[in-house]
């Protein structure tokens, strides 16, 4: 499996990764602010934008990443997210740091991943149903986007993803798919690790604390009055937590 991407800017390689409903365009506002001295890789996920025919579970998904992405800093948001820490679970050769946004190991409870499955299901038989215009209105009207006013780029890329494909990432990389969920491997990782929450997301601010203090090298950055979508909500400040973490070095404590 081929993930669509596209490549600019020069220096030390980030790749960038969406979460669900959105394209590689979608980093637009983060990657222009770090391309002037990065490498950076945008990719889609499978079942988006321009990989909307591929369909792939996490653990494929995350190898096709690793892939098109190389030997990198790793930024996933979300579902991207969940992406990336497959990859350094899997790979960890390929992932020098990481950076993951709004991201979870997995939910802890047989029943709750059981109820999940269920309502990504009927989820996904919606979009199927409605359409994505009609889908991307009931998806960010949710509390957790609360915060987010959704720019004309932003909208364009979302609508040019496909019903089947969105479909299908809900049903293949779901948070209900992590059965069992991945809390006991976050010990394995090693590389320098930076978790990303909004201050007003206080759910993945809890999760996004319960990770940091299982990953041996790991800090928590909470960005100030935000949502869920922290790289979207304030894009200049994601660039530049992202811009220090990839300053880091043996020894030297990002700041």
């Amino acid at each position: 499996m081929e993930l669509n991407r596209s490549e600019e800017g020069v220096g030390p390689r980030v790749v960038l990764v969406h979460g669900f409903t959105q394209t590689l365009r979608s980093w637009r506002q983060v990657a222009d602010r770090l391309t002037a001295d990065h490498r950076v890789v945008s990719v889609d996920l499978p079942g988006h934008g321009g990989s909307g025919e591929l369909r792939g579970d996490l653990t494929t998904t995350a190898a096709a990443l690793g892939t098109a992405g190389g030997r990198a800093t790793y930024v996933g948001y979300s579902m991207g997210g969940r992406v990336v820490l497959r990859l350094a679970l899997d790979r960890p050769d390929l992932v020098e740091r990481m950076v993951l946004i709004g991201a979870t190991a997995g939910i802890d409870s047989p029943s709750d991943r059981k109820a999940r499955r269920v309502a990504d299901e009927r989820l996904a038989s919606a979009i199927e149903q409605d359409g994505v215009p009609r889908f991307l209105v009931r998806w960010l009207s949710q509390p957790i986007f609360a915060g987010l006013s959704v720019n004309e780029e932003d909208r364009q890329a979302r609508l040019t993803n496909s019903a089947p494909g969105l479909a299908a990432s809900l049903r293949d990389s779901g948070t209900g798919t992590m059965d069992p969920p991945w809390w006991d491997e976050l010990r394995r990782i090693r590389c320098p690790t930076r978790i990303v929450a909004g201050e007003r997301d206080a759910k993945f601010t809890d999760l996004g604390r319960r990770m940091a203090g299982l990953i041996a090298d790991a800090d928590l950055v909470v960005v100030a009055g935000v949502g869920h979508a922290a790289q979207l909500e304030a894009p200049e400040a994601v660039a530049e937590l992202v811009r220090d973490f990839m300053r880091y070095r043996s020894g030297e404590a990002p700041s």
